[in-house]
């Protein structure tokens, strides 16, 4: 079975995102849809332990190739990222910095998407929808811990 893969472009074609559509968080940009995609796939094992806490990883393993299966362009979002803002949540600058502070605005962020979801709401998102709004979010966290991954030096000899 084929990895089911969308390629997003940036309206201002300055970037361009490819990420499998059943495989939230396996996402990656790149400054081509082609480089997108080859980036994509050269995550796979990285991906790999993901899929195993979430209790597939047999259905990963078994996964194909990439197939893309829509190549289209995307929102401003595709160049930039602001996910908290999109269901409605104002976060002051450093809010999470304090010991508690990130444990408090995962709290307020899936609170913001659950009243968002039950219709709480008054502002609609107007381009994005709450799996959008989900596969990003755990996107921008994979990006994040695979960059923190990248430039880990604690392996390296005197660190």
């Amino acid at each position: 079975m084929p990895v089911r893969t969308v390629i997003e472009r940036g309206p201002k074609g300055k970037r361009s995102v490819a990420f499998g559509i059943d495989w939230p968080g396996w996402s990656r940009g790149a400054k081509s849809a082609e480089l997108a995609s080859e980036t994509l796939e050269s995550y796979r094992e990285r991906y790999r332990p993901v899929a195993g806490l979430a209790g597939m990883a047999r259905e990963f393993d078994a996964a194909g190739p990439l197939k893309i299966v829509e190549d289209k362009v995307g929102t401003g979002s595709t160049e930039s990222e602001d996910f908290a803002n999109k269901v409605g949540l104002r976060i002051p600058e450093g809010a999470a910095l304090p010991p508690d502070g990130l444990r408090r605005h995962r709290e307020t962020y899936v609170a913001a998407m659950r009243a968002y979801n039950a219709g709480e709401v008054e502002r609609r998102m107007r381009l994005w929808t709450l799996p959008f709004l989900i596969r990003h979010s755990a996107f921008h966290t994979l990006d994040h811990a695979w960059e923190m991954e990248d430039k880990d030096l604690s392996a390296q000899d005197g660190a």
